[in-house]
């Protein structure tokens, strides 16, 4: 039974209140500019191990859940807080941080003390991650 739970924690993420992250900008996020920063394979990366309803995008992970439904699954805060540091939620992740610059390994120096995304792009992200329902 634990390692059912396991794999299910890891497919569908915990629902409990502690995982959420607060908005890390007044401005809400732009659901359009989200989905650009999803799709793209330079900038989001989110591609590489997720898949979801995209199916104008040919090339889609299998390392990672579905983004499919995950609006449905997760809350705004939720998502935000796995995006910014899905470590939080499980320590084994193998998803980066987007918004943790300190206790990193491997970083060429060139992008050492940056964020992959800023605040706003991740708000970005969440608007549109929570419209996948």
């Amino acid at each position: 039974m634990k390692g059912l739970a396991a794999a299910l924690f890891l497919l569908l993420g915990s629902a409990a209140a502690s995982d959420t992250l607060a908005p890390l900008t007044a401005a809400a996020g732009d659901v359009e500019r989200g989905r650009k920063i999803v799709l793209d394979r330079h900038v989001g990366l989110c591609l590489l191990c997720h898949s979801g309803p995209f199916p104008e995008q040919r090339f889609q992970g299998d390392l990672a859940p579905s983004l499919s439904g995950v609006g449905a699954r997760l809350s705004a805060g939720q998502i935000r807080a796995r995006i910014v540091d899905a470590s939080r939620v499980n320590p084994n992740t193998i998803m980066p941080p987007y918004f943790r610059t300190e206790n990193l390994s491997r970083v060429a120096p060139a992008y050492r003390g940056k964020t992959v995304l800023t605040a706003q792009e991740i708000e970005d992200v969440v608007a549109f991650l929570t419209t996948l329902r």
